[in-house]
């Protein structure tokens, strides 16, 4: 098979806890590129903090950003699927009914109410600065395509397990990690039905290729439809079970440049 793409998740597979790309990876991707094959960002999340890594790769083609939720070159969409104005309007009243810190994110930008411990991870890890806004009315003046949770202790676990039920049959919630913060969860909030599986559809019939001239890597559990979409298939070492239960090959981990090594052997 000849692959015309690569589609890359960014934490846990293409930076690791410190932060950075490893030379490893980034000499791999410039000749991927080089060789005439498409390098594809595909991750949770949002299009503004990828910015300073889609030009560190000096990538030039459309990305998935939002878990799926938007599919763009930054410039032009080629798919997007927002909230609905009134599932946002819900999830801002229960969120302040019930103490949770809600975070919103437009095409654009990065909304919240009150800044948190987690403000400054936006700040320092993602390089995405918010904007302190009042939530109210904020469903009829912005499209948010993305909400998010942010947990790490107890009591903020249960207030996040008391949110979802309440939006089950509007919402899909997806589990992202990042090693730079191994006792951190951030649970992405998206509308029903978006996946990276169904962003990847859709970037492939807007280039003209078949979704089995694309070869992902990923180790998250919301890479599993991603990777079960793909003609080849590759979870991360450091990924867990159910992710490499569905890939075709295992590579490294993160620490070992793994995304390097299985460019290498499957593109280069």
């Amino acid at each position: 098979m000849k692959y015309r793409l690569l589609l890359v998740d960014i934490d846990g597979t293409l930076i690791g806890k410190d932060g950075s790309i490893s030379s490893e990876d980034r000499e791999a991707l410039a000749k991927v590129r080089g060789s005439g094959i498409g390098v594809s960002l595909s991750t949770g999340r949002a299009a503004q903090s990828c910015l300073p890594i889609i030009e560190r790769l000096a990538l030039d083609g459309y990305h998935i950003f939002f878990d799926g939720a938007l599919v763009s070159n930054l410039d032009k969409e080629v798919y997007a699927k927002p909230i609905d104005s009134k599932v946002v309007r819900e999830a801002i009243e229960f969120a302040r009914q019930n103490d949770i810190y809600l975070e919103l994110y437009s095409a654009s930008r990065f909304f919240i109410e009150r800044e948190t411990w987690a403000t400054e991870i936006h700040r320092d890890f993602f390089k995405i600065e918010p904007t302190v806004v009042d939530f109210t009315g904020l469903w009829a003046r912005e499209r948010i395509i993305k909400g998010g949770l942010v947990i790490a202790s107890p009591d903020e676990v249960a207030k996040a397990k008391s949110f979802r039920p309440q939006f089950s049959r509007s919402l899909h919630f997806s589990l992202a990690r990042s090693p730079a913060y191994p006792g951190t969860e951030f649970i992405n909030v998206v509308s029903l039905g978006v996946s990276k599986g169904k962003a990847l559809a859709a970037l492939a019939a807007h280039l003209g290729i078949s979704t089995a001239e694309v070869m992902a890597i990923g180790d998250g559990t919301n890479d599993i439809s991603l990777l079960s979409s793909v003609g080849l298939a590759v979870a991360m070492g450091n990924a867990p079970d159910e992710v490499k239960a569905v890939a075709d090959h295992i590579t490294l981990d993160i620490e070992h440049s793994g995304l390097a090594a299985a460019v290498n052997k499957f593109l280069l």
